[in-house]
């Protein structure tokens, strides 16, 4: 086991289990993924393992960028040192089984897309809400998001910020399987169990093939997003979406 308060590590098998355990909300930032990262990384390298699940140790899977604070948070400062670590993410090369039981929002629904699969709950929520706070789609979700859904709900998801469930989530192929809420973390292993079974360079190989320029193309549309996002973190919007989320009140927004 991992010896990161954050971020652990266990293993059990072939499958290597991270959990993402920052309470109250798994909210994340530029360290967060930097470590996430290197954690894909070193289990790339450890040749025992053949899959790997994505949990959480919290209540929401991943509630996303803090923005609270007077300054919006530091991800809204220095958005390229966060998705610089993020797009990290795509470069490993073993299948991962998302575990989404709680609320997937923001860029911990962009989190939530680094996974080869999803196993969900109807008590989960997802939601894309960038523009409900004022700003462009970040992580590279304009990519991701329509390679699973179509242009069309992924422009809907975008366009409104709604929150849908997990049942929602199957329904439109955001996420790959539905069960009990209580059955989230041990299907989403046993998945992980059964792609383990698979020869490992038959399945690394295959999956390699599948996502050929993959991350190179996530990469660079994730540079439009970041001069886009530069631009509107300096907005009246933005900070009125922060606000009136922080307000729990709909957003008044001046185009400026």
């Amino acid at each position: 086991m991992s010896a990161d308060a954050n971020i652990q590590v266990t293993h059990e098998g072939h499958v290597a289990r991270i959990v993402l355990s920052r309470p109250p909300h798994n909210f994340v930032d530029a360290d967060i993924m930097r470590r996430l990262a290197d954690t894909l990384q070193a289990l790339d390298d450890n040749e025992n393992c053949r899959a790997i699940v994505l949990a959480s140790g919290v209540s929401a899977f991943c509630a996303g960028a803090d923005f609270s604070g007077a300054d919006q948070g530091a991800i809204a400062n220095d958005p390229g040192g966060f998705y610089a670590h993020a797009m990290r993410l795509y470069r490993n090369r073993k299948p991962i089984v998302a575990a989404v039981e709680g609320a997937a929002i923001g860029a911990g629904m962009g989190l939530a897309l680094v996974a080869d699969f999803r196993v969900t709950c109807a008590e989960a929520r997802f939601s894309a809400n960038f523009n409900r706070l004022g700003f462009h789609p970040g992580f590279g979700m304009s990519l991701t998001l329509p390679r699973l859904v179509g242009e069309q709900q992924a422009a809907l998801l975008f366009y409104t910020g709604r929150r849908i469930t997990g049942t929602d989530a199957v329904e439109i192929g955001l996420a790959d399987e539905l069960v009990e809420k209580a059955q989230v973390n041990a299907r989403a292993m046993a998945l992980a169990q059964e792609i383990a079974a698979s020869a490992p360079l038959a399945v690394e190989s295959t999956r390699a093939t599948l996502r050929e320029g993959l991350a190179d193309r996530i990469a660079e549309i994730n540079q439009r997003e970041l001069a886009i996002q530069h631009g509107q973190f300096r907005s009246e919007d933005f900070r009125e979406g922060v606000a009136a989320m922080a307000a729990r009140r709909a957003p008044v927004f001046k185009r400026r």
